[in-house]
């Protein structure tokens, strides 16, 4: 039986050149491809399809899709996909080096907010600007609307797991609003409080 001559026949965006010399028992035809590109194609996957490109519509396809995957919201980039892949970053990647005071304590990203759409959408429904930071309510407790809100920095900074609370006349308030409230040093009442006085005497002027 005659073997079959491939010699200008086109598959997908291959055309057939010429055949080269065989690898075996199989067969091989130099193509070239629509790019531009030549290249020695087995026989068996020009006749059934398997390869249809010099290799430039795979990488065409990855292209588009990761394409797609960045800017199918048209944020990509920008400070709020930022914040949110901060936190998503922090939360579920044990690689991240803030890894260990977030998701390392339990804290988690809310199921609602795997995907970016809806943190945006709850975001610029909730005050959301330029100049805010995105602040959990319940240090403790995870990235979920109800437990979420936008703080200034210094608002920020008063509600940090590690600031020092000291109840006073029936209000508790941490030692930077104590300070700044009643115009006493923050560093005087830290070293007040270090020494055992009472809250009372730490926060007299």
């Amino acid at each position: 039986m005659k073997a079959k001559d491939l010699t200008g026949q086109k598959f997908g965006r291959l055309a057939v050149i010429k055949e080269v010399e065989n690898k075996g028992k199989h067969r091989l035809w130099l193509c070239k491809c629509e790019c531009g590109k030549e290249k020695v194609i087995y026989q068996t996957h020009l006749t059934t399809g398997k390869t249809t490109s010099c290799g430039c519509l795979h990488n065409e396809i990855v292209s588009e899709i990761a394409k797609a995957r960045q800017t199918k919201h048209g944020m990509f980039g920008t400070r709020i996909y930022g914040i949110w892949h901060g936190i998503k970053t922090r939360c579920d990647n044990p690689q991240n080096a803030n890894y260990k005071n977030y998701g390392g304590r339990g804290i988690r990203l809310c199921d609602e907010w795997q995907e970016f759409e809806p943190f945006k959408e709850w975001a610029l429904s909730n005050g959301y600007k330029e100049n805010l930071t995105i602040e959990r309510i319940d240090v403790n407790g995870n990235y979920e609307p109800s437990n979420c809100r936008w703080a200034t920095v210094k608002e920020q900074m008063n509600n940090k797991r590690t600031n020092h609370l000291v109840t006073y006349n029936g209000e508790t308030k941490t030692v930077s609003q104590w300070a700044e409230e009643l115009g006493i040093n923050r560093e005087t009442i830290y070293s007040r409080l270090s020494r055992g006085w009472s809250a009372e005497r730490a926060l007299q002027c």
